[in-house]
């Protein structure tokens, strides 16, 4: 099937039932501005998903590997956090 042209102002004006149509009809639309496409509107595809969780797991990731490495370098007790919490369970 291929993907049926929209212009800016008709997606502004009309974003509802475009998406509405998409999710039902699975169907893509080129997005153009002055008539020329700048932009494929699409399904969101499991693949999609599953991009977006592997994203959003390495973001996580990284974030919690920044936050350690600022720990370590601001930790100023001679024992570790594992000794302390040790100590506090006890």
């Amino acid at each position: 099937m291929i993907p049926t042209k929209v212009g800016i102002r008709e997606l502004k004006n009309q974003t509802s039932r475009l998406v509405r149509h998409i999710r039902q009809e699975k169907a893509e639309y080129i997005i153009t501005l002055k008539g020329k496409p700048v932009a494929i509107l699409r399904p969101f595809t499991e693949q999609d998903a599953e991009k977006l969780r592997d994203t959003e797991i390495e973001t996580a990731l990284a974030e919690m590997e920044s936050l350690a490495h600022e720990i370590a370098a601001a930790w100023t007790s001679p024992q570790s956090g594992v000794e302390l919490i040790s100590e506090q369970r006890r």
